[in-house]
């Protein structure tokens, strides 16, 4: 199974330098107003130039080692703009793009 999960974003290179801060380098460019990401085995997120779509994406990834994530996006530069831990102990980490999109990290209770 292969997935594309595609993010509208209004300011194509601000976005991609924020997305890079956030994920890491990019896997591919397909064109001059995308960029693509590789999460896992053929599962990619990418951003496209859409402004007028741009603020409207929620995305959550869940991961085996949440703190491990939220440390190596902290080293690039960027803190969460949520923390949430609900009841049954899962815990997920929100940032925000500068267009209002989420990217969320969840990870499974501590212990």
């Amino acid at each position: 199974m292969d997935l594309f999960a595609g993010i509208a974003v209004s300011d194509y290179a601000a976005a991609r330098e924020w997305y890079e801060r956030l994920l890491g380098p990019i896997a591919f460019r397909p064109n001059d107003v995308e960029a693509v990401w590789e999460l896992a085995h053929h599962r990619y997120l990418y951003i496209e130039r859409r402004p007028e779509h741009a603020g409207h994406a929620r995305h959550t990834i869940f991961v085996d080692d949440l703190d491990a994530v939220v440390g190596e996006i902290a080293g690039r530069g960027l803190e969460p703009a949520a923390r949430e831990t609900y009841g049954n102990g899962v815990r997920k980490i929100t940032y925000r793009d500068a267009d209002g999109n989420e990217i969320g990290f969840g990870g499974a209770p501590v212990g």
